[in-house]
């Protein structure tokens, strides 16, 4: 089965279960009588997006701006920091304890702090993005550039190889998925950091829709934002997933796809 025909598969069966999905909440609004203001039916929820399609395409797209700035800033960043935590012992022992440290604190607490030092535009939701995408980029990074068979780098030792060659050719190469792995939760990451942004303080995205909306109970509203936060996630992860086939066609976990030829052969 070659890719796009197990891609299609599966968008089937997603398709099918949220279509089976909405119909079961529609008919247990209608049934049970639910208010609107408690649960609206799936058919209002669509409606309202309906109704006003370019207005919630505008805050669609500021928040994926939002995530897309703090996403790709963690990838570039995150590299540099793995980088350097595999190949010197003093960064391993500062910057890797310190990003521990400041993964451990709710963003939630630091967010009112980046709005007082980046004012209330893009800024303070990129770096809060950045700031949750990041640390999982840098642990899968550091793990798949330190998951090279010892017999590799004495080849390349013995072939004198450089260090900067031994990184791109060897260490890279093979971190690549770890590397991806990271990425995608960096990604969905980045997405919730940019929502947390904007709750704290903000004029536009899908964060400022459900807040604004929220102090006149307008459920209908925050649950259209709610679906437009799904899609766009979802559309988010499946591209780092699309990028990691280009990429890393040959990794084990793609092979029962049918994505790849044969695996290479192991060197011993």
């Amino acid at each position: 089965m070659d890719f796009w025909s197990t891609r299609n598969g599966r968008i089937l069966n997603v398709v099918l279960v949220l279509i089976g999905f909405g119909l079961i909440w529609e008919g247990a609004v209608i049934v049970f009588g639910i208010k609107p203001f408690l649960l609206p039916a799936p058919s209002r929820v669509l409606a309202d997006i309906a109704a006003e399609p370019l207005w919630y395409g505008m805050h669609t797209l500021e928040t994926l701006k939002e995530t897309a700035l703090g996403f790709l800033l963690a990838v570039v960043v995150g590299l540099v920091m793995a980088i350097g935590i595999v190949f010197s012992r003093f960064v391993e022992q500062t910057l890797y304890t310190f990003l521990v440290a400041i993964n451990s604190i709710p963003k939630v607490a630091v967010a009112p702090l980046f709005i007082v030092w980046f004012g209330a535009g893009i800024e303070p939701k990129v770096a809060i993005a950045f700031l949750i995408a990041v640390f999982p980029i840098v642990i899968d990074t550091v793990l798949g550039l330190r998951s090279v068979e010892p017999d590799m780098l004495d080849l390349a030792r013995s072939m004198r190889g450089s260090a900067m060659q031994t990184l791109w050719k060897i260490r890279f190469p093979t971190a690549l998925p770890s590397m991806f792995a990271g990425m995608k939760v960096g990604i969905s990451f980045a997405f919730i950091g940019s929502i947390v942004g904007e709750f704290v303080a903000s004029q536009a995205g899908l964060g400022f829709v459900i807040d604004s909306a929220q102090p006149t109970f307008d459920t209908t509203r925050i649950f259209a934002a709610i679906l437009l936060l799904a899609v766009v996630g979802t559309i988010l992860f499946y591209i780092v997933e699309l990028a990691e086939r280009a990429f890393v066609p040959w990794h084990v976990s793609r092979r029962r796809e049918g994505t790849a030829g044969p695996a290479p052969q192991a060197v011993h």
